[in-house]
C-alpha cells in the first residue's frame, strides 16, 4: 500500500527536503506552504498523514487542526521549534497525535511517520477482521459508554465518539482491566510503544483529551480515574 501525506510547512527548502525524503521511502507526498492552502487540499484530499508546522502564515498550524478535527480524524504530527513548548501542548490538546521539534534527523521523522501509520493500520485491520467475527467479549458497556474492540467503536448513549488512533489505544488499555492502576510509565510504554523517557506532559495532555470526549463532567472524571501518587485507572462500574 503506497500511502499518502501531506506536508504543510512555509520553509520551501524544508518542505522539498521533506518531499524528495519521502518519496524516497515510498510515499505519495503533497505539499502546502500555508494554512489555509494545507486546509482546503485536506478537504479536497484523501490523506493518510499530515505533517504540519505550527508556525505558518494566514492560518498557524494550531488553527489548521482545530479546524480539521471537527471532521477527519487523520492523524498529524506537528512541526515545532523547541521555545513553542506551549504551542506543542496545545496541538496535543487539539488532537494531534504526535510531534517532533526542529532541527531533526530525517530518520527521525521518517521513523514517527511509520510508527503512527502502523498504529493507523493496525486499528483499521481489527476493523475489517470485525466483519468476519464479533466477539462478544471484545464489546464492553461501562455507564453511558460503549466500547467496541471489534468494531474500534467508542459511543456514549447514541452518540459515537470519534477518537484519534492514539485517544483509542489509551481508552482500550484502561479500560482493558478496570481497576487496574496503571503507572505513567506503564502508559506511556503501552500507548507509545517507546521507552519511557519522562514525557509526562504528553500522557496528562492524552488523558485531558480523551475526558473531554468521553466524561460529562471532564473537571470530575468518573472513567478514567486520577489515583494521587500511583497513576490511573479505568472505572470498575
Amino acid at each position: 500500500m503506497k500511502y499518502r501525506i501531506i506536508i504543510i510547512d512555509d520553509d520551501d527548502d524544508l518542505r522539498r527536503l521533506l518531499k524528495r525524503c519521502f518519496e524516497n521511502e515510498g510515499y505519495d507526498i503533497e505539499t502546502a506552504s500555508d494554512g489555509e492552502e494545507g486546509l482546503n487540499k485536506i478537504k479536497s484530499g484523501n490523506y493518510d498523514l499530515i505533517i504540519l508546522d505550527i508556525m505558518l502564515p494566514k492560518m498557524n498550524g494550531i488553527e489548521v487542526l482545530e479546524e480539521l478535527r471537527k471532521e477527519y480524524i487523520v492523524p498529524v504530527i506537528l512541526l515545532s521549534a523547541k521555545e513553542q513548548e506551549m504551542d506543542i501542548v496545545d496541538g496535543l490538546k487539539s488532537g494531534a497525535d504526535d510531534y517532533i521539534t526542529k532541527p531533526f534527523r530525517l530518520s527521525e521523522i521518517v521513523a514517527r511517520v511509520e510508527s503512527v501509520l502502523r498504529r493507523c493500520e493496525m486499528m483499521q485491520r481489527k476493523l475489517a477482521d470485525s466483519k468476519n467475527e464479533i466477539k462478544d467479549e471484545n464489546i464492553r458497556m461501562i455507564g453511558k459508554l460503549l466500547i467496541d474492540k471489534d468494531k474500534c467503536l467508542v459511543m456514549k448513549e447514541k452518540d459515537e465518539i470519534l477518537l484519534t488512533s492514539k485517544e483509542y489505544e489509551l481508552l482500550c488499555f484502561l479500560s482493558d482491566r478496570p481497576g487496574q492502576i496503571y503507572s505513567k510509565r506503564q502508559i506511556y510504554e503501552n500507548v507509545w510503544h517507546e521507552e519511557y523517557v519522562y514525557d509526562d506532559d504528553a500522557i496528562m495532555t492524552l488523558i485531558r483529551r480523551v475526558r473531554l470526549k468521553i466524561e460529562d463532567n471532564p473537571s470530575e472524571p468518573y472513567y478514567i480515574q486520577t489515583i494521587r501518587g500511583l497513576g490511573y485507572r479505568f472505572c470498575k462500574q
